[in-house]
């Protein structure tokens, strides 16, 4: 599923426009990508969360020149499955249902 495969989703199922729908996932994907980069943890129950791994500066080495390179510390998004998702995955889609708001 791509973003706009998302935003026709919503779209459809939440009697919106389309303009509406794609302001609806611009929102939700920009306050979560504010709250990585202010190192909050996003957490959506029976999805996963959301958190951001931290890693150390270390020494490398470019494997074409063999040469040594510093490599800079850096923080990267890390997404883990919630355990209903992992659940409802499992089982197939016959167990899932769209829960209305």
């Amino acid at each position: 599923m791509t973003k706009a495969d998302l935003i026709i989703a919503i779209e459809k199922q939440g009697n919106v426009t389309h303009k509406q729908a794609e302001q609806i996932i611009n929102i939700c994907f920009g306050s979560m990508i504010s709250s990585l980069y202010e190192d909050e943890r996003i957490e959506i129950r029976g999805f996963g969360s959301f958190a951001n791994r931290n890693y150390k500066a270390y020494e490398g080495r470019n494997p074409k020149t063999g040469k040594i390179v510093k490599v800079p510390p850096k923080k990267v998004p890390f997404f883990k499955v919630g355990k209903e998702l992992k659940e409802t995955v499992d089982e197939g889609k016959s167990k899932f249902t769209i829960k209305e708001a």
